[in-house]
């Protein structure tokens, strides 16, 4: 791996194999008795987080935690930044403490990759702006191989708010990456422009009509609808949106047996996913989050404390 994680084009496929199997270690170490490994001892993490999360922000400092590193949450609520203090003067305030990696979100696209060139920390994009999120992006890709096997020629039907969200980006680059066959669905006004000429430079697939696409899917990702980013009238009803592009119970019947369902949260049940899909058997919103403490302590791990022994 490089230096930083900012973006899924920082892993190769062969780099996202190793992810995953230290991954798969460090699940072992969720089901022991006392979750601590002593890999990051006497490293320190700052989680800079600009905009609200739960599982992220969680994530990150369990995984740190459990592998034994200093971890600090600043945000910014309770934080200079109230006070008017600029990102750049935040980000070499907290470097000049000697920290050694800095967790970042931030409502801006493209900030992690700045924040990169103002440090010498390690730097993990935890999501910035519409752009990209990659530690969500593997955890999906990891929580599907674990549910499918090699994803290569699988088919993942990636469904909703796609002009808004950096999870669909960071999943379409890393599941092509890794071989699966990935469509994308949404209402006209929710495809992101320019998609046309994205999609065949990457190669994945552009639907609007979900109904056609489930019966063929390996796996179906379910994106929220991301009211706080929208300015305008993207669609005319909820109850629309939830007829055209909603994981009904009726669309339910629609997926073959045990199809894996994800979300990556905060869901909004009864919009874009109702609960019978949610609370499925196939459903794999939980391991998601199970495998972002696993994901995330990878991450961490091959960042900070270099090759070598996990347990």
């Amino acid at each position: 791996m490089r230096k930083h994680l900012l973006s899924v084009d920082d892993v190769t496929p062969d780099d996202v194999a190793e992810l995953f199997a230290t991954a798969a270690e460090m699940h072992d170490v969720q089901r022991r008795s006392v979750k601590k490994l002593p890999a990051l001892r006497g490293r320190t993490v700052v989680n800079l987080f600009f905009e609200d999360s739960t599982r992220t922000r969680s994530s990150f400092e369990i995984a740190g935690k459990w592998l034994s590193a200093d971890v600090i949450n600043v945000s910014a609520k309770g934080s200079s930044v109230s006070k008017g203090e600029s990102l750049r003067d935040t980000v070499l305030t907290v470097a000049a403490m000697g920290v050694d990696g800095l967790v970042i979100r931030h409502m801006a696209s493209g900030a992690a990759q700045q924040v990169s060139q103002w440090t010498d920390a390690v730097v993990v994009n935890a999501g910035d702006g519409t752009h990209e999120h990659p530690t969500q992006a593997l955890l999906d890709a990891y929580t599907l191989t674990r549910r499918l096997g090699a994803l290569e020629g699988r088919h993942v039907a990636i469904v909703g708010d796609l002009t808004h969200s950096r999870v669909f980006r960071s999943n379409v680059a890393l599941l092509t990456k890794l071989g699966a066959r990935v469509t994308v669905v949404a209402p006209p006004t929710l495809m992101p422009a320019g998609v046309t000429a994205w999609s065949e430079a990457t190669g994945f697939a552009t639907s609007y009509d979900l109904d056609a696409v489930l019966p063929t899917a390996d796996a179906v990702m379910m994106l929220r609808v991301q009211r706080e980013r929208m300015s305008g009238g993207f669609f005319p009803t909820a109850r629309e949106y939830t007829v055209g592009y909603g994981l009904t119970r009726d669309r339910l019947g629609l997926l073959r047996e045990d199809t894996p369902i994800l979300h990556p949260g905060p869901m909004n049940r009864g919009l874009e996913i109702a609960a019978d899909a949610a609370d499925a058997a196939g459903s794999a919103v939980l391991d998601q989050v199970s495998a972002g403490v696993a994901i995330r302590m990878s991450v961490l791990y091959h960042l900070l404390a270099g090759e070598g022994s996990v347990a």
